[in-house]
């Protein structure tokens, strides 16, 4: 429950700073609306459409990731002891390597 909490208020901070890239768009495209041009009408009509469609992307992402966090929580919950395995093996595995490389450097 604990990751759960922490996962959500850092996704709650991307939003954020979601937020904040795209109000400092729309302040660009309005302190650029004198300026004409056949190239900066296409990217401020691109930009329109990126800020229009990034709020559903976000969201979509967000909810993406608490389920795919939820479900990893779920799964170590349910195998705890195989998850244990698999951590065990692999720091032995890791550390088996590292020790053979130092033990290169020395001969």
């Amino acid at each position: 429950m604990k990751n759960e909490a922490k996962m959500i208020k850092q996704l709650d901070r991307v939003g954020i700073d979601m937020e904040t890239l795209a109000d400092d768009a729309r302040a660009l495209m309005t302190a650029t609306a004198h300026v004409a041009g056949d190239k900066v009408e296409v990217a401020r009509k691109r930009l329109e459409e990126v800020l229009g469609n990034g709020g559903d992307l976000y969201q979509g992402l967000r909810d993406r990731a608490y389920r795919g966090a939820h479900a990893a929580d779920d799964a170590v919950r349910e195998h705890t002891y195989t998850v244990i395995g698999l951590a065990m093996g692999a720091g032995l595995m890791l550390g088996l390597l590292a020790a053979h490389r130092c033990a290169a450097r020395w001969l």
